[in-house]
């Protein structure tokens, strides 16, 4: 191990399920290619791999993996869409005194004309969100995806009632049937019943593969897999999801609105980057979606982008530490600018892990954040970047408070690297490398 890691293309390296990784970065494609040449040695699919790792796996590490599969595709698109509300908000939502206490669609037709388009991409994002879950579903089952996005669009087509209208509508329309009636309700938004009824889609058109002969199979496998999830989604799997997903939602909301806020804000930040070692971070995408969905925002997304600061500033007081170690800082230094855009794992696996201290401080700084973050009620829009420049998808009035936040998350770190360092704390790891 300590040999591969004195290779400069390598970031670093960790064991998780059974597997041996190398962490490589932006050239792995060219690395793989350079490996195979001199090896001799072809890789396997990334699905044979995925199979191979499945075996050592937990139930709960499988349900996590699962998750990871499904929410990872669409982040570019929720990164996306946080962007757009948090820069809708600031033109329609925020009255400048320069503007004599209006917003900038209020005093600018242009303006005004930019924020109503920006609606179009914003609604199609997260209106349309179960659209996208159910394809990824079925693009992770290896079932049709042409029949995930047409089961996702039957879940929030026009025809029906917008989600976001159930509560104030004064009738509900339904398909009658003579003896029986069905409410014409979307899912919006909603997370859960897209799930729940992806899933069914795809188990369903896996077990009709295997009793329908081929010959015939083009024809009755989409049929009889389509048609009667459509009638389950909107007769069992999206009340009973619609419920699960508000459960859900308002448990974690009672936790982070209760007075005991500010201990849930300190443990998630401690905890948050433990979980993405292991993988199951990737369970805060949903909640975050129901909890923006349900309330109009989330306060949990804010300590995931204050953890993954933390991460790489305790790279930096490792930097300030080592300066001059030229063969480490070809990893430290992009790892460093990497965590502070949202991507930790280069920060961690290659830096904080190895040495274990900053690994510590950094958690410390998160933990310390998450606190003030709780205290203050820090609230996002949205998903977003998940470091520096998630500030954009803060609501406004949280600005200056998420600054405050965002500083603890880079001094506290830091400084904490530095004096663990110089007092021998938790520094066990370095010491054995250097003998």
């Amino acid at each position: 191990m300590a040999e591969i890691e004195k290779i400069p293309s390598v970031k670093g390296t960790f064991t998780q399920s059974g597997q041996f990784q190398v962490i490589i970065g932006n050239d792995v494609a060219e690395f793989y290619n350079d490996f195979r040449t001199i090896s001799g040695k072809e890789g396997v699919s990334k699905d044979d791999a995925k199979s191979a790792a499945k075996k050592n796996m937990t139930l709960v590490q499988r349900v996590m993996a699962a998750l990871a599969e499904i929410f990872t595709p669409l982040i570019p698109a929720l990164v996306v869409g946080g962007l757009i509300l948090g820069f809708r908000n600031i033109l329609e939502g925020i009255p400048f005194e320069a503007l004599g206490d209006q917003t900038i669609v209020d005093v600018s037709q242009f303006w005004s004309g930019i924020n109503a388009l920006l609606w179009l991409p914003g609604e199609a994002i997260f209106h349309f969100l179960p659209v996208g879950i159910t394809w990824s579903i079925s693009r992770k089952m290896g079932t049709t995806q042409i029949l995930g996005i047409v089961l996702g669009i039957t879940l929030v087509s026009p025809q029906l009632l917008n989600a976001f209208a159930v509560g104030g509508a004064a009738e509900i329309p339904q398909w009658d049937f003579g003896f029986f009636q069905i409410d014409m309700i979307g899912y919006q938004a909603q997370v859960v019943p897209a799930m729940l009824a992806g899933f069914l889609l795809a188990y369903l058109e896996i077990g009709l593969r295997k009793v329908i002969p081929n010959a015939i199979s083009m024809i009755f496998v989409p049929f009889f897999s389509l048609l009667p999830t459509i009638l389950a989604a909107h007769i069992i799997l999206g009340p009973i999801g619609w419920k699960i997903g508000s459960f859900i939602s308002t448990i974690v909301n009672a936790g982070l609105t209760s007075s005991f806020n500010w201990l849930f804000g300190s443990l998630f930040g401690f905890l948050y980057a433990p979980l993405v070692v292991t993988g199951l971070h990737h369970m805060s995408n949903a909640i975050d979606l129901q909890l923006i969905n349900e309330f109009g925002g989330t306060n949990l997304w804010p300590m995931i982008a204050l953890s993954n600061i933390a991460q790489g500033s305790a790279v930096l007081g490792v930097i300030f530490l080592h300066r001059g170690n030229k063969e480490e800082e070809q990893v430290s230094i992009p790892a460093m600018i990497s965590c502070y855009l949202g991507v930790t794992e280069p920060a961690m696996f290659g830096i904080n892990l190895k040495y274990l201290y900053p690994f510590i401080a950094a958690l410390i700084g998160s933990a310390l954040a998450g606190t003030v973050a709780m205290l203050s009620e820090v609230t996002a829009y949205s998903i977003g970047v998940g470091g520096i420049p998630g500030i954009l998808v803060i609501q406004s009035q949280s600005w200056l408070w998420f600054l405050l936040c965002m500083g603890i998350a880079i001094v506290v770190p830091v400084f904490l690297t530095i004096l663990f360092q110089k007092n021998n704390i938790f520094n066990k790891a370095e010491t054995l490398l250097e003998n």
